[in-house]
């Protein structure tokens, strides 16, 4: 019998799902309870597929645009939050909708709107595209937001008024590279109104910090995420950044390109804020099949933060 090679896990944590996509996930499933199925839910609920398909198999429908919903059953807005247009349509349309956008999402609207009613010009810096900054773009009038997604972005930026001038991000992004933009800024533009607290959600900046602390001392490390989940992508990149030898992005176990710890000693893993821990375990019973594994876990933070459900679901709506 062969001997199995041995292999060092270490386990980042915090690591796998956090507030903001617990409360969404809970609102489906609470909205399946109360309303029956089907309940439909306007783009991903949260970017993972093994999440969106469990939420399927107790009747949830995901759509990509309110039109595609049906106006006698109710909706829910994914974590990421929506343009205010989605809200006002579907009140025209006389639908009941439930707003899973994360309070942090939520928080990031209000200081933009605070920004535009004290007349300043907004920056975004996030990713084009994501559904996050299509979500925050869509809470003001067109142009009233400019995005940034590079230093040299920021650098080539001419705003209207200097003087006159604020900054919001998207909450998943990489805070060393976030560093890098809002610095740019600041050297051109020294009054630029910044948020009263950090925008980047604790969630990703601790998975981050996390993941930083045990890249240095692995071979390997494996993300668990989704390709369209922004926040397990940052993972990767700060895995890189910070000494792993290698990283890359995984779907699950069954995604593993097996050849990358050929000859690791030490593997490191975590999850993007929107992955189940359950494919965490997947994955490393996996190792254990092709390795003799000793896992330690490598904690950076504790996290206690809960979110609200949305009065609709706990309460009885007013006669």
């Amino acid at each position: 019998m062969s001997v199995r090679p041995k292999m060092h896990v270490i386990l980042a944590a915090p690591r796998g799902f956090c507030a903001g996509v617990d409360r969404a996930i809970q609102i489906v499933e609470q909205a399946i309870a109360k309303f029956d199925a089907p309940v439909f839910v306007r783009h991903e609920i949260v970017h993972n597929r093994h999440v969106v398909e469990r939420l399927q198999r107790i009747g949830a429908i995901f759509v990509e645009e309110l039109d595609e919903a049906p106006t006698d059953r109710p909706v829910v807005f994914s974590a990421h939050g929506v343009p205010k247009s989605v809200p006002f349509e579907a009140e025209r349309r006389n639908m009941i909708y439930v707003d899973a956008t994360c309070p942090l999402v939520s928080k990031v609207h209000v200081e933009a709107q605070r920004h535009y009613n004290n007349g300043a010009e907004i920056v975004l810096i996030g990713h084009a595209g994501h559904p996050e900054v299509i979500g925050t773009l869509g809470q003001l009038p067109d142009g009233a937001i400019t995005l940034i997604e590079t230093v040299e972005d920021a650098r080539a930026f001419e705003p209207r008024n200097p003087d006159l001038l604020a900054f919001v991000t998207q909450t998943t992004l990489s805070v060393d590279d976030t560093a890098e933009i809002v610095a740019a800024l600041k050297a051109r533009f020294p009054s630029i109104s910044a948020p009263h607290k950090e925008d980047i959600c604790y969630a990703t900046t601790n998975r981050q910090a996390a993941v930083k602390a045990m890249a240095e001392r692995c071979d390997v490390v494996l993300v668990i995420g989704s390709e369209t989940s922004s926040n397990s992508k940052r993972l990767v990149e700060v895995a890189l950044r910070a000494g792993a030898r290698d990283a890359a992005l995984v779907e699950d176990a069954g995604s593993v390109n097996w050849t990358l710890l050929e000859n690791a000693e030490t593997l490191g893993i975590t999850a993007g804020a929107s992955a189940p821990e359950s494919l965490v375990e997947n994955l490393i019973a996996a190792v254990g099949e092709r390795y003799d594994t000793h896992v330690d876990e490598l904690r950076v933070t504790e996290e206690d933060v809960v979110f609200k459900l949305p009065r609709i679901l706990t309460h009885e709506a007013a006669e």
